[in-house]
């Protein structure tokens, strides 16, 4: 395949493709020339250059004269649909004028303006595509964002999409974001609601933050969540309340749930992380009925604030990417209204010259199992701890699935009517929230100040957190 624009592309490689046959003395014959007709239809910035230096020559002609004129070629095909076309195309290469020197600088204007259009930087290495749980090619829908947004060809682009992405189609995407951090060249992004949250602050809006369980221990041992509560309050939010707190409210909810499926023989699901919530709804949606109808920690902090003041704006910050879908499902009542990530609130942090300080570790509004709800298994271990308090005799077989692959698996087996477990506890990310794909640190690194800090937390209970905090009749109901 050789044509003028994708003769130094690092994906299709032409010119290196060219000159291996050089090397080895083989004739050349050349597919695609006018790249699909791409190059018969190019955007007016681009079509005026070749225009400008060679006025009613068919733009064809700049690409047929570009791969006749290469030493050593034999034949260059090009499909053609109707007779005009073949007319066309015979006449530009009967007269076989090859390019002279100014001609091909024509060439590579028109090609440096094709690059300059709004594009994705997409190199097809793929990495984002080994990176996704569902496979999904990525790398193939950026190709096609690309051919529609470049060369406004949107037949191509489709046409595309529906060959290369074979069974990785986006609509098998679960949001987790694991493909934006896999990318070395940032051509992947998310949603971001910075802009949202900022105008909601310069307009007075009472915007409070809710910080998530994993953020303990992400910028050491004595960056605190009184250190955030600071920060944020410098930044411009009203208050800020520590998710763990939800954690709490989540646990004693899903415990509730769990011991009435527990006692009817049903199998359950959790809830809490929204890329494990939309790998059931997209890939099995038969095991809805089986999904916990609590909600997140996050939506539960939001539902308690709103209660107090409707008027409040929820903004959730933490190390997950999935939290940003979680926001945007308008069937969930009074969930946050805005997600945000790490490297985005640090952002807003840098523009207004606010820095993370070492505070005392006093502030404390979730017990130690709603701080652990970001661990892969915290779930469980404060679903249990609540079992305990409840005195409900249940000691739960519970699959806890660290990663998106453990998840499937689990899945798997309860649609097939063999899961051993009696619940799943779904983590889409290996090692939970702290494993999120915007975390700071890797869990690992993390792991030393995140015990650290929640080793200082005070012992209250669950159950007892909520009713002194008087939030123990917040609605957890998902619908």
């Amino acid at each position: 395949q050789i044509n003028y624009i994708d003769w130094e592309s690092p994906i299709i490689q032409s010119r290196r493709c060219y000159e291996v046959c050089q090397e080895r003395g083989l004739p050349v014959v050349i597919m695609e020339p006018v790249k699909g007709g791409t190059l018969v239809k190019l955007p007016d910035p681009v079509a005026d250059i070749l225009r400008a230096a060679e006025p009613g020559a068919p733009l064809a002609s700049w690409a047929l004269r570009f791969a006749g004129s290469l030493p050593n070629v034999i034949a260059v095909l090009s499909g053609m649909n109707t007779p005009e076309m073949v007319a066309e195309n015979a006449a530009i290469m009967r007269d076989g004028v090859p390019l002279t020197p100014a001609e091909y600088e024509v060439i590579e204007a028109a090609r440096d303006a094709l690059a300059a259009l709004p594009g994705v930087p997409c190199t097809d290495c793929r990495y984002c595509v080994k990176g996704c749980p569902e496979g999904v090619h990525i790398n193939t829908i950026m190709q096609s964002l690309n051919i529609y947004d470049q060369m406004g060809d949107a037949y191509r682009a489709q046409e595309n999409y529906n060959w290369n992405t074979g069974d990785g189609k986006a609509s098998a995407c679960i949001q987790c974001g694991a493909c934006i951090h896999s990318c070395p060249f940032g051509a992947v992004g998310s949603k971001t609601f910075m802009v949202d949250v900022i105008n909601m602050i310069n307009a007075g809006k009472k915007v409070v933050a809710m910080v998530a369980p994993a953020t303990e221990g992400q910028f050491g041992a004595d960056i605190t969540m009184a250190s955030w509560k600071t920060a944020l309050k410098k930044v411009g939010f009203a208050d800020m309340v520590e998710v763990a707190l939800g954690g709490d409210m989540t646990a004693a909810a899903e415990a509730a749930e769990w011991a009435e499926a527990y006692k009817e023989g049903k199998k359950m699901t959790t809830s809490c992380c929204p890329a494990f919530v939309n790998m059931i709804k997209q890939h099995f949606p038969q095991l809805l009925d089986n999904m916990s109808t609590t909600v997140s920690p996050m939506c539960a902090v939001s539902r308690m604030l709103k209660e107090k003041d409707p008027e409040t704006v929820t903004v959730f910050i933490g190390p997950c990417i999935a939290k940003k879908s979680e926001t945007l499902d308008l069937n969930i009542k009074d969930n946050a209204d805005y997600a945000m990530t790490f490297g985005e609130i640090r952002a807003m942090m840098r523009a207004k010259d606010v820095e993370l300080e070492p505070e005392e570790n006093t502030y404390q509004e979730g017990s130690v199992f709603g701080k652990r709800f970001g661990n892969a298994g915290g779930v469980t271990a404060a679903v249990v701890e609540c079992f305990k308090e409840m005195n409900e005799d249940i000691t739960p077989n519970v699959m806890k699935c660290n990663g998106a692959a453990e998840c499937k698996k689990a899945l798997l087996l309860m649609k097939v009517g063999k899961l051993p477990a009696d619940f799943v506890e779904g983590m889409a990310c290996v090692g939970g929230c702290v494993g999120g794909p915007s975390k700071h640190k890797t869990e690992l690194e993390a792991k030393k100040a995140r015990d650290l800090l929640i080793g200082q937390a005070d012992d209250r209970e669950v159950h007892a957190n909520l009713k002194n905090l008087g939030v123990d009749q917040v609605a957890m109901h998902r619908h």
